[in-house]
Order: structure tokens, then sequence, then C-alpha cells
């Protein structure tokens, strides 16, 4: 029985071994998610968090969730059974495997033949389009591996073109692939971005998205944002996934308080939605984050701090994320001394390999930027590049020694540079 599981198209096949605090990070931003209304991939959502819950060993959790992922296929495709449920039953095979529930995993591997035998792929070299798109969808939520998950986006898509959210997936992939590999994004794929969105209407994140490209081609498009939010504000409220954007696009293409009055006005319609304070709370550390320079709002750091504060309890599972970005508030507020015991009270703590290379990035920048100590921050961004864990932290700061190192000015230069040589997959 195991080795036939081990054939399984589903989560546990796909090489989704992560840390515990990527799992406990990844899990609140799902529950966020699953919030939007109308979400066309609650089905996805509820078998990735069924996985996690298992890998989490909270297994009558998973089983709940691998059961609301049925339902909610159930319900978007209009049909009780389909090869939509080729994953979700295959998830349910290997938690009654870990259960060593064998006659029920056995049942869900005999569903898992049925439904192969009777929904087969329009292409017998190729996996059917179902698969292609939740494994599309899970390795950009849980892996961020883009390029496969455009290759299977636009597998799915060819092969059954009628599903209008693979298309839009695929495309949406792609320009984040392309943004990846090469810094920006071609006219052909702008175009296709285009179309997406005309196939696609009711697609906010596509919508805004397309904004966000149009502005980075020269386009002046702050008049067109800001009928867009006011259009759209009831439902973008509720879908965390497009709000966060739009947010971003005000940040980068329009005055930051702009940004803040919106998630507070959205914050206002919704008050009990967690992930609108995490979006107003996002808001005014980006102020005094990258608009250090411009006028402070009243009462600004009082209501700063508060809701970081208020994060806290809201994202208990995410907890070091949110502490760092407590310190990061305090610091820029003024208050050294709060941020610095913050910090080293975490430096203090047992923390897994994850949390630890983040809090060492985070600690080397609060040294150079807010304490001044360009050796102590070197000295963090040594530990967090040689935690092997692959991050955006590494990433980070190993692109700052590299940046430091070709400078040549700074006394550590010959460390750094002996350092970075003996360092595993040194790449910024």
């Amino acid at each position: 029985m195991e080795s036939k599981m081990e054939f399984l198209q589903c989560h546990f096949n796909w090489d989704l071994d992560y840390s515990r605090s990527r799992l406990l990070n990844l899990r609140d931003k799902l529950e966020d998610i699953c919030e939007e209304t109308g979400n066309r991939w609650l089905g996805h959502f509820y078998n990735l968090q069924g996985f996690i819950q298992v890998k989490l060993e909270e297994y009558e959790d998973a089983k709940r969730l691998f059961n609301k992922a049925a339902e909610a296929f159930s319900e978007l495709r209009h049909a009780d059974e389909g090869p939509w449920l080729v994953v979700n039953y295959g998830n349910l095979a290997w938690l009654h495997h870990h259960l060593r529930e064998h006659e029920e995993s056995q049942a869900y591997l005999s569903k898992v033949d049925v439904l192969m035998k009777k929904y087969p792929s329009p292409s017998q070299s190729e996996l059917h389009p179902e698969i292609y798109a939740e494994k599309a969808w899970t390795l950009i939520y849980l892996k961020e591996e883009l390029n496969a998950a455009v290759d299977h986006f636009e597998k799915a898509a060819r092969m059954q073109p009628d599903m209008v959210e693979w298309n839009s997936s695929y495309v949406i992939s792609s320009v984040k692939a392309q943004e990846q590999n090469t810094g920006e994004v071609e006219a052909d794929l702008l175009e296709k971005m285009r179309a997406a969105k005309e196939r696609d209407p009711e697609n906010l994140y596509l919508a805004v998205l397309y904004l966000e490209q149009r502005a980075k081609k020269g386009e002046k498009i702050q008049e067109e944002v800001r009928e867009f939010a006011r259009n759209n504000l009831e439902s973008l409220s509720c879908s965390y996934s497009s709000m966060k954007s739009l947010l971003e696009v005000y940040k980068n293409h329009l005055p930051i308080d702009e940004a803040i009055d919106l998630a507070e006005e959205a914050l206002q319609m919704h008050p009990d939605r967690r992930h609108l304070k995490k979006c107003v709370a996002f808001c005014y550390r980006w102020k005094m984050l990258l608009f250090r320079d411009s006028p402070r709002r009243p009462g600004m750091k009082d209501r700063a701090i508060s809701l970081h504060r208020e994060l806290l309890s809201l994202y208990p599972h995410s907890l070091v994320s949110k502490i760092i970005d407590l310190a990061i508030v305090y610091a820029k507020s003024g208050d050294q001394a709060k941020a610095e015991q913050i910090y080293q009270e975490l430096l203090q703590d047992e923390l897994d390999p994850a949390d630890k290379q983040l809090l060492y990035y985070s600690y080397a920048k609060y040294l150079y930027v807010d304490q001044h100590d360009s050796d102590g921050s070197i000295r963090y961004h040594m530990k967090a590049a040689e935690i092997p864990v692959r991050s955006g932290s590494r990433e980070g700061s190993i692109r700052a020694l590299h940046k430091i190192k070709d400078r040549g000015q700074h006394r550590m230069c010959p460390e750094i540079e002996k350092f970075l040589q003996n360092l595993q997959d040194p790449r910024p």
C-alpha cells in the first residue's frame, strides 16, 4: 500500500517539507485568505491547510480541513465528484496512514484509482489539468518556485482553456517570474495581462498587478488607482491579497498618507478583520521606514505601536516576525532603548533556524541604521547568511555583505571576502 502512496499526486509527494515556523506563518496567512468572499481557490486553500496541520501533528484539524476542501470543490464545481478530488483523496490516504488507520487509507487509494480511470487526462503523457493547477498553486504559496508554477499553470490552461482562473494565474505567475528572472516585464506579457484582465473582470488581484505594471512602464495611473479603490473598497476590504497589493501600489506611486487613509477607512468598515489591522500597521511602518522626512501624522507613533502590539495576540503562530516588526516601530519612533530590549530578549530565546535567520537579518539592519554599528551589523549579517535556510532574509544578508566587500572601504573587507568564499551557496 505504501508503495502505491508514493506515486500519488498530492501534497505529501510534492517535496513540501518546511520548518515549523514557516508552516505556522503560512497557516496564519492562509487563514486570512480563506476569509475572502468568493474565493475560487478555496478547495486548494483547505487542502494546503490540511497538509500543514498534518506536518504540525494536528491530525483532527487536518481531517476537518481536508473534508472542507472536498465540500468547497463540490460547491465551486457544482458536482459531488470529479478529477479535482484526486489530490484531496491522496492527502486523506496519507493522513489515515499517519494515524495507522490502514483500512481507511486503502479506501481513499481505491477512490483515487476510480477517479483516475473515470476522468483520464486529455493528454496521455501529462497529468490531469486539475492536478497541474493545484500543484502550481501550491508551489507558489509554499515553495515560491515560480518557474515550475508557470509551467504547470500553462499546461492546465492549455488543456482546459475554459477555466478562466487558471489562465489568470498563469499570467500572474509569469509576470512575477519574469520580474524575478530579468527585473522587468516584456510588452507581450503585459498584453497577455490586459487580455486576462478582460476575461476575468472580478479578479481584483490581477487588476491591481496590472495597474502596478503600467506604472512601472511610466504610465500616470494615480487617478485611475484612486478611482479603482473608491469603486471596489468593499470587495478589496474582504480580500487580503488584493488589499495588501493595492496599498503597495499606493506606497510606490502615491503619497503614503493616502495609503494610510485608505487602510484606515477599510478597517472602519470591517473593524473585526485582523488582516486589515495588519494592513494599517504595514502602512504606518512603511511611513516610518521609507518616508521619515514626510510630516508626522498626529498620534502616529501611538497608533503604530498600539496596532503592532495588537497583532501579537491576533497572530500567535507567527509571533517572532510580529515582535520584530514591533521592535522596528519602536526604533523608528525614537525609542531605541525599547527596541534594543526587544531584540535582546529575542536573541536569548530558543528559536528555530528560520526565525533565528530573520532575527539576525533584522538586527543587522537595526545596528547599521539606528545604532551606527557597522561592525556589529556585519557580524549579524554573517550569522544570518551561514544558516542554511533559503529565504529573503538570507539573500538580503548576502547581498549586504557583497555590497560592503565590493566597495572595499571597510576594515572587515578581507574577513567578509573569506567568509563569502567559504559560504555554502553564496549567491546573493
